[in-house]
């Protein structure tokens, strides 16, 4: 099991298992108010090789707050993580993750791998 940690050792995750990555729902019209669903399942993370972040379930995060740059929130009903990064961690105000939120995206949290730091936590 491993926990996701901001450089400054704040833990940034739950513990969460590897798993390979889905592939991502795809939905050909979503209708208003219509948004597509959680990339990863709960208590997993994987790594996506085309972007290099590891991929979290939104409700697996902890321990960060919304960019203070108001650019980095954009989006119509939610985050398009189209401008960087837009969470920092609330203890140090690293940049370490983009939160995809908005209704035509998959929802996930993708965590800079230069901004984090992985343990192992001990088996229970």
């Amino acid at each position: 099991m491993t926990v996701f940690a901001c450089s400054c050792k704040q833990p940034l995750s739950a513990d969460l298992r590897e798993v390979p990555l889905p592939p991502p729902v795809i939905e050909e019209a979503p209708g208003v108010d219509t948004f597509l669903p959680p990339w990863m399942p709960r208590g997993t993370y994987a790594m996506n090789h085309h972007t290099g972040e590891f991929v979290l379930h939104p409700d697996d995060v902890t321990s960060m707050a919304a960019h203070p740059e108001p650019r980095r929130s954009r989006g119509c009903c939610g985050l398009d993580g189209l401008s960087g990064p837009n969470l920092v961690c609330d203890s140090c105000g690293a940049e370490v993750a983009t939160q995809y939120s908005d209704c035509w995206s998959q929802q996930y949290v993708g965590l800079v791998p230069e901004s984090v730091v992985m343990t192992t936590a001990p088996p229970t």
